[in-house]
């Protein structure tokens, strides 16, 4: 694995793990105490996220067009809901939600494990990690694991589509940038 992809997921992993706490936190289970206030990264909602990091694209790939960036920013938004859908959340996510230990609940159910990283995990997904969570039959984990690889895989061909989309309108230079930035493999 390339090591600005090793940096991209520890980056992201690091994310997840600051934003447990605020997750735990919406849930009921943080408790009180306010300390800190302020806002900042650990309280923005994904689409203010989503937009700081397209504000951050567009700067540093030096647009400064908005006509040119108006028309560009659609395929930036592909990859990264791509790249987001293919598994940044998805794995790395479940190895920082709380373990569900059958004490009679799952702590809110699937829709919180992600924190602010991406949408709601798919039914494939949900599906898998509910088997394994209940100790199904390995027979319907191997059915239900050749459902979740099927849909990674047509994830991973979306991906690989928006990522060649963008990297047609890319200048060179702006290319390397979203290589290293983790956009383009």
């Amino acid at each position: 694995m390339k090591v600005n992809q090793l940096l991209a997921i520890g980056g992201i992993a690091a994310a997840l793990v600051l934003s447990a706490g605020n997750v735990l936190a919406q849930n009921g289970n943080g408790g009180g105490g306010g300390g800190g206030g302020g806002g900042g990264f650990r309280n923005m909602d994904p689409a203010q996220m989503q937009q700081r990091m397209l504000d951050n694209i567009k700067d540093e790939f030096g647009y400064t067009n908005d006509t040119e960036w108006s028309a560009v920013q659609p395929l930036f938004v592909k990859v990264m809901e791509a790249r987001r859908d293919v598994g940044f959340g998805g794995g790395m996510g479940r190895l920082f939600r709380p373990r569900n230990n059958n004490n009679g609940g799952n702590n809110g159910g699937g829709n919180n494990r992600r924190g602010g990283f991406g949408g709601t995990p798919s039914p494939e997904t949900e599906a898998l990690q509910k088997a394994i969570d209940d100790n199904a039959p390995a027979a319907q984990i191997k059915d239900l694991f050749a459902k979740f690889k099927a849909a990674q895989k047509a994830k991973q061909a979306k991906l690989l589509t928006a990522q060649e989309n963008l990297r047609k309108v890319l200048t060179p230079k702006q290319e390397a940038q979203a290589t290293l930035a983790g956009l383009l493999e």
